[in-house]
């Protein structure tokens, strides 16, 4: 039993970890530095290399940096925004490009992908698509200066987007709901779905984080008035990207 006032014991690892932390947040090592060679670090901290990867894997968890095979580790650069969620959503209709560029940061939105094609089993379920139905797949890189933070990938049946031309040219994803309307499909309301997951390789990749950090998987309904799913869109980004802020009356 622990006795009152006294702290267990810190493992060396994680001394390590808290080392290299404070050295981060102090600018010592800056956004896109390389951190020493796990080699280096051992001489330095005189501890073995499966202890460094220890507290590497410490960092690399938090977000603080990334770990790229036969190259290093280097420090991430972690924008100073959030995207924050709130519900009910504030009067001004603030985005995220607002919360962005009030920050100092410069947003951009990036079409990736635009095309009709058979969707993914998962997709495809919730749907509630015939066999063999298509949808259109349209899939965004989202930017803060120059770091994509963010994959967007938005899903329509065929029968509703008619086409591929929906998407196009460069429609960013909130404008597809102005373009559903036009052809008569208007949303009614959202349901949002968060789940906290690792990242694929190809996310990893992409967002340019180390596979061990966390990632949020956002999947949003746009559903019409009668329940029917417009469209999903599922949205991937680095965990400490996202806040989310929930606001309802006491009695309600």
């Amino acid at each position: 039993m622990r006795t009152a006032g006294i702290e267990a014991p810190t493992a060396r690892y994680r001394q390590v970890a808290n080392d290299l932390r404070e050295a981060i947040a102090r600018g010592q090592f800056s956004p896109g530095d390389a951190l020493p060679s796990q080699p280096e670090l051992a001489g330095i901290y005189r501890l073995n290399q499966t202890s460094i990867s220890r507290a590497i894997a410490i960092l690399a968890a938090e977000g603080l940096v990334r770990t790229e095979h036969g190259r290093g580790t280097y420090v991430q650069d972690i924008p100073a925004a959030k995207h924050t969620r709130r519900i009910p959503p504030p009067a001004s209709g603030s985005s995220f490009a607002d919360e962005m560029r009030n920050a100092g940061i410069e947003p951009r939105t990036e079409l990736v992908q635009a095309e009709t094609a058979d969707p993914p089993a998962a997709v495809a379920q919730r749907l509630h698509l015939r066999a063999a139905e298509q949808v259109l797949i349209s899939k965004w890189l989202i930017f803060a200066d120059a770091r994509p933070i963010q994959v967007s990938a938005s899903y329509i049946p065929l029968s509703i987007a008619r086409s591929a031309d929906l998407a196009l040219p460069d429609t960013e994803p909130t404008a597809i709901h102005q373009q559903l309307a036009k052809n008569g499909y208007h949303v009614s309301r959202f349901v949002e779905e968060v789940e906290c997951r690792r990242p694929t390789v190809d996310e990893a990749a992409l967002l340019r984080i180390s596979e061990g950090q966390p990632v949020l998987d956002v999947v949003r309904l746009a559903l019409d008035q009668a329940g029917r799913t417009l469209e999903m869109t599922i949205n991937v980004f680095p965990g400490q990207m996202w806040l989310l802020r929930y606001e309802w009356p006491a009695d309600g």
